[in-house]
C-alpha cells in the first residue's frame, strides 16, 4: 500500500507538466495549423468550380478548423501556437472564406 500511495502522490506532482520539446512541438504544431489551411484552401476552390451543397459544405468546415485553431491557446499548450502575425493574416483570410462561402450558398438557394 505505502508503494501505491507514493506512486499516486509521485503522479499527481507531475500533473502539468510536459515532457515534450517545446520547440520541436511548435514546428510540429506550426506545420499541422498550415496543413489544415492548405486542405481549406483547397476544398474552397473545389467548392468554387463544382457549386454543390457537399462541396461547399466541406470547405465550411474546413474553414471552422482552421478558425479553430487560430483562436489562441490555452493552458498547458502556450507554446503551441501559430505566430500572432501568422494568426491575424490568417484570421482574415477566415473571414474572406466565409464570405466566399455565403456566396457560394446564396446561389444555390
Amino acid at each position: 500500500m505505502h508503494v501505491a500511495a507514493a506512486t499516486k502522490a509521485t503522479s499527481r506532482s507531475n500533473l502539468g507538466r510536459s515532457k515534450v520539446n517545446e520547440p520541436a512541438s511548435s514546428a510540429y504544431i506550426i506545420e499541422e495549423i498550415n496543413t489544415f489551411i492548405v486542405i481549406r484552401d483547397y476544398l474552397l476552390t473545389e467548392a468554387e468550380a463544382s457549386k454543390t451543397r457537399e462541396q461547399i459544405n466541406r470547405a465550411s468546415l474546413a474553414n471552422e478548423v482552421v478558425e479553430t485553431c487560430l483562436r489562441p491557446a490555452r493552458h498547458p499548450y502556450e507554446a503551441q501556437f501559430l505566430p500572432e502575425a501568422d494568426a491575424i493574416r490568417e484570421r482574415k483570410r477566415c473571414q474572406a472564406a466565409e464570405s466566399q462561402i455565403a456566396k457560394l450558398r446564396a446561389k444555390l438557394s
